[in-house]
């Protein structure tokens, strides 16, 4: 009878620590939006490895929007996917990497380059003065103009928030 009793508490423990570990293992963080020059935190929002989330903005020259689609791969770093633009201008792709594919959407006249598979730990942007930038992450559509200011400089990262990553 003792013995049924220590296997059953043995068996209980090793399935918490199953539990525990698959608990720990398991995607969980957030994308953090910063002011750059503070630290002031402007957004955190839970993200898991492989969800996309995107920022989009227009063009100043062909006043056409740009996207941008980035995911977080099982590192936990932020990766440059895609980006989906209508029009060439200044800092629009023209010369692609071998790898990288062109291919144009019907319908919407959309020029889509994909396969970029850029790793960014973290990376800076200003948000719009002019037009805004625009973060869809989790089906939302979040303005950056109206979460940080105009002109201001943000810091992108994807932060674990494990206590043990």
């Amino acid at each position: 009878m003792n013995k049924n009793k220590v296997l059953v508490a043995a068996a209980a423990i090793v399935c918490l620590v199953i539990a525990a570990a698959v608990f720990m293992l398991r995607p969980e963080g957030h994308l953090v939006i910063r002011d750059a020059e503070t630290g002031e935190t402007y957004i955190s929002y839970p993200l898991e490895w492989g969800e996309e989330f995107s920022i989009t903005f227009i063009h100043s020259v062909n006043k056409t929007p740009v996207t941008d689609v980035y995911d977080v791969d099982e590192r936990g770093i932020i990766m440059l996917r895609k980006t989906i633009y209508y029009g060439f201008g200044a800092g629009v792709p023209s010369d692609l990497d071998p790898k990288m594919e062109l291919t144009y959407e019907e319908g919407t006249g959309a020029m889509v380059v994909s396969k970029i598979d850029m790793e960014l730990p973290s990376f800076y942007l200003f948000v719009g003065t002019v037009s805004d930038h625009t973060l869809s992450i989790g089906g939302e559509e979040i303005s950056l103009r109206d979460v940080c200011g105009r002109n201001t400089k943000v810091h992108i990262s994807y932060e674990n928030s494990r206590i043990f990553p």
